[in-house]
């Protein structure tokens, strides 16, 4: 029996998703200069990147202007200024920003697609928000945006609340629905079980099933991996890792699994070395012990992150006692 190397080739159909503007920014609260996401956005063309998540669409009420960056809200005026007329058919790229459920004044904030420059509207929701998500997504297909349904802590519920999501998703006009590792606790078995019950709920929908890791267990790349072998068509990276916490499956090295030639790792390495590593003087992120620790216990990372900024921060034996006591 003849054996085959399909990690020697591509599938066109697969779509890379760069989320360092829009992940990165929940460490500094979105407050990135224009020329930092200038950058990021140039790097993502030249890169030959599907997909730049740019920021939120979050309400100002909620997060106010005087404590948090413009990329939080992605006034229209503030991406005019940044990506100026952008052309997603020209550039090859489409933008995208997140609007969380309970967050986002989207009934308001969201302008028309044809006076925006974003293409895609990424909805972010708990399990127990999933209305109020349909109805954000209807609302933003309405407006012309591509539509995705981002279930958040999918580690942390039950399978009778993960079917009744996909059901409601399956009705919706999102394009994908995307697997949320958001607590990094997931493993290849869990990564397997989750994508054929996403993928059996949307069989016959067209829908696209994706993925988001996070790095706790250092487990991002190659959970994006088995996903992407199984058969995920959209994935989700950020620029050296860069995110909250442990971070994320890293856009360079998934560009360089992906084997496609459109790709171009080079102005990611570029913008890493002159944009993203001058950052790790001011900011910490990576798969360090407290978020190992968080990520094996099925725990949400802002334990850990509290920890890491309070007067004891490498003490990770008492953080780990205290993380245990009150679970």
């Amino acid at each position: 029996m003849s054996e085959k190397a399909p990690w020697i080739t591509y599938r066109p159909e697969l779509k890379v998703l760069d989320c360092t503007v829009r992940d990165g920014g929940l460490i500094n609260a979105h407050r990135f200069s224009d020329d930092f996401v200038r950058a990021v956005y140039d790097a993502c063309i030249a890169a030959g990147i599907d997909y730049m998540e740019i920021g939120y669409k979050n309400s100002k009420k909620t997060f106010p202007v005087e404590r948090f960056g413009p990329w939080r809200h992605c006034d229209e005026a503030d991406l005019q200024r940044v990506v100026g007329d952008h052309d997603a058919e020209a550039t090859g790229l489409k933008l995208a920003a997140m609007a969380d459920a309970g967050k986002s004044d989207w009934q308001t904030d969201i302008v028309p697609a044809t006076e925006s420059p974003l293409s895609v509207i990424r909805v972010a929701f708990y399990a127990h928000q999933v209305s109020e998500a349909v109805d954000m997504m209807r609302h933003a297909a309405e407006l012309g945006y591509e539509t995705t349904a981002n279930l958040m802590a999918v580690s942390n519920i039950t399978d009778v609340e993960i079917d009744t999501v996909l059901e409601a998703v399956a009705d919706s006009p999102a394009s994908t629905m995307v697997i949320v590792d958001s607590f990094g606790h997931l493993y290849r078995e869990q990564v397997d079980r989750l994508y054929r019950t996403y993928a059996a709920a949307l069989a016959g929908t067209g829908k696209e099933v994706g993925i988001h890791a996070h790095n706790n267990l250092q487990l991002a790349f190659a959970n994006t991996i088995e996903a992407i072998i199984l058969g995920c068509n959209r994935v989700d990276a950020t620029m050296f890792g860069f995110g909250r916490g442990a971070g994320n499956c890293h856009t360079e090295l998934l560009l360089g699994f992906l084997r496609n030639p459109k790709f171009d790792v080079r102005p990611i390495i570029e913008v890493i070395q002159h944009h993203i590593l001058p950052l790790r003087q001011e900011i910490e992120w990576g798969p360090l012990l407290p978020y190992n620790i968080t990520g094996q216990l099925n725990q949400h990372p802002r334990a850990a992150i509290e920890w890491r900024e309070g007067p004891t921060p490498d003490d990770f034996l008492a953080f780990y006692d205290k993380v245990v006591s009150e679970i």
